[in-house]
C-alpha cells in the first residue's frame, strides 16, 4: 500500500448496551459520514492525497474483530467501497461487557499492522459506556501515546450522561487529541462527520 497522510483505526463498541437498532444507526451513520464529499475532500487533501482506514468491533476483553480491513482511501470510489463494506459487516462479537482498555489494545495492534507508511497514526474510539471489564484504559492510552498514536473518542451519552469525563480522563491522548459527544445514536452521523473532519485535517483545522 502506498504512503498515506493518516492511518485511522475506527474502534466501535458493540457491547450489550448497544441494541440492534442502535448498531444499525451507528454503522449507517459512520458509513454516511464517510460518503460525504467534505469528508472525502479532507481525506485526500494532504501531501499523499489519501488516508488508510480500518474498522474493528469490540465488546468483552479479547473479543475485538476486524470488521473492515485496511483500505487506502484516495477518492470517492474507495470511500464508497469502505462505507458499503462497513454496512455489510456482521455484528461480531455479539454483545458482552465493555472491555474498553482491551479494545484500545486491539486498535493499537491494528495500527501497528497498517500496510502503509503514515504521517499520523490515529485511534478513534466510539462507545456508550465506561470500561467495566478487563484492562484499564488509562495505562493503554499512555502506551499508545508513547508510541506516537493520537487517541480520540466519541462518547454516546444515551446510557451514561457523564461518559465524556471518563473519555477525557482515561481514553484520549496524544497530539491534538479530543473527545466529542452525541446525545444518542440518531445523532451519530453528524458527530462522526465532525470527528472525521478533525482527524483527517489534523492541525489544519486548529
Amino acid at each position: 500500500m502506498e504512503p498515506v497522510d493518516v492511518a485511522l483505526c475506527l474502534a466501535i463498541d458493540v457491547s450489550d448496551s448497544v441494541d440492534f437498532d442502535e448498531f444499525l444507526l451507528m454503522v449507517g451513520g459512520l458509513a454516511a459520514a464517510l460518503r460525504e464529499a467534505e469528508v472525502i475532500a479532507a481525506a485526500t487533501a494532504g501531501p499523499h492525497g489519501a488516508v488508510a482506514v480500518c474498522a474493528i468491533f469490540w465488546a468483552d476483553p479479547g473479543s475485538a474483530e476486524v470488521a473492515v480491513p485496511w483500505t487506502r482511501i484516495g477518492g470517492e470510489t474507495q470511500a464508497q467501497a469502505f462505507a458499503a463494506a462497513l454496512e455489510d459487516a456482521p455484528r461480531i462479537p455479539r454483545g458482552g461487557a465493555t472491555g474498553l482498555g482491551q479494545a484500545m489494545v486491539s486498535g493499537l495492534a491494528e495500527l501497528a499492522r497498517c500496510p502503509a507508511d503514515a504521517t499520523r497514526l490515529v485511534l478513534d474510539v466510539s462507545g456508550d459506556g465506561a470500561s467495566n471489564r478487563g484492562r484499564a484504559p488509562g495505562p493503554v492510552r499512555d502506551l499508545g501515546v508513547a508510541a506516537g498514536v493520537t487517541i480520540n473518542g466519541l462518547a454516546v451519552l444515551n446510557e451514561e450522561p457523564d461518559l465524556l469525563a471518563h473519555y477525557q480522563a482515561e481514553v484520549i491522548g496524544g497530539p491534538g487529541s479530543f473527545a466529542l459527544t452525541c446525545a444518542d445514536y440518531a445523532d451519530f452521523a453528524q458527530a462522526m462527520r465532525n470527528k472525521l473532519l478533525r482527524e483527517f485535517r489534523g492541525a489544519l483545522l486548529a
